[in-house]
């Protein structure tokens, strides 16, 4: 146990100090957006929870507790929230995070369990994820600096292909499997074309490789009963274009600005403001 502190610590010194010795991010303008907007592009949270915050009146422009999220910004505009000014504008930033068994994706949590949040690098700024994994699932999780691009990034119609690896006890046939591919109705819910293989059998458990567009709630765990199986283990392995790799569990690696920007391609780049 001891020798795995002292890694911790290791890692932890030299994220710190890449972290001083890398170059600050790219400012940029802001251009005349709605308030709700402004708020995500800075960092602090998604547009939806700014718009909350906004009717909890929460945000102050100019002096001017504001009642509406329609409010159109400027970089001219004096903007507070909860009294402090909005946060200098940088270009978003994304990481991919190897999520542990055990946490959950969530700033804060009512139960008083140990979120993601929580227990990332100090060194990072404030981030939110693109969409969530459960307690119990591990694997690829996207952080960003940015509400509006995690938004974005997690809608079904970006086309995006989640893919996982799943331990789940039972046996099924790679017909059954088959059938999925034109998508499945289980229990009054539609889920769309689902591509899955067997990986391998190990005893009374079956590895499956599964890959699916729209990523809803639970939905690998009600794929894998509906087919009679018990999902034991579930890993996501990449996002999109984004794969976890080798990277180790707990850890993070920023993406570079380019690849970012030419995954969105140069229009939707240039309105989130990712240059490469």
């Amino acid at each position: 146990m001891k020798t795995k502190v002292n890694e911790r610590a290791t890692r932890g010194q030299a994220s710190r100090k890449r972290a001083r010795t890398r170059p600050a991010p790219p400012k940029r303008e802001l251009e005349p957006m709605r308030i709700a907007k402004a708020i995500a592009h800075a960092g602090l949270c998604s547009r939806r929870d700014a718009e909350k915050w906004i009717e909890a009146g929460r945000v102050c422009v100019n002096g001017t507790v504001l009642t509406t999220p329609a409010h159109v910004v400027s970089g001219e505009d004096t903007i507070l929230v909860d009294g402090d000014p909005l946060p200098s504008l940088h270009a978003p930033r994304l990481w991919r995070y190897n999520k542990p068994k055990g946490l959950v994706t969530s700033h804060k949590d009512p139960e008083g369990r140990p979120t993601v949040f929580a227990n990332l690098p100090d060194t990072l700024p404030r981030v939110v994820s693109v969409g969530r994994l459960d307690i119990n699932t591990e694997g690829l999780l996207l952080l960003t600096t940015d509400g509006n691009l995690a938004r974005h990034l997690e809608l079904p119609s970006t086309g995006w292909v989640r893919r996982y690896r799943v331990r789940a006890h039972g046996q099924v046939s790679q017909r059954a499997l088959d059938a999925l591919k034109d998508g499945v109705t289980i229990d009054g819910i539609r889920y769309g074309p689902i591509d899955a293989k067997i990986e391998r059998t190990q005893g009374s458990n079956v590895w499956l490789l599964i890959g699916l567009r729209e990523g809803k709630n639970r939905e690998v765990k009600r794929i894998a009963a509906h087919l009679g199986l018990t999902v034991t283990r579930l890993i996501r392995t990449s996002f999109g274009p984004f794969s976890l790799g080798d990277l180790p569990s707990g850890t993070v690696d920023e993406v570079k600005r380019k690849v970012i920007a030419d995954q969105l391609g140069p229009t939707l780049a240039r309105e989130l403001g990712v240059k490469s």
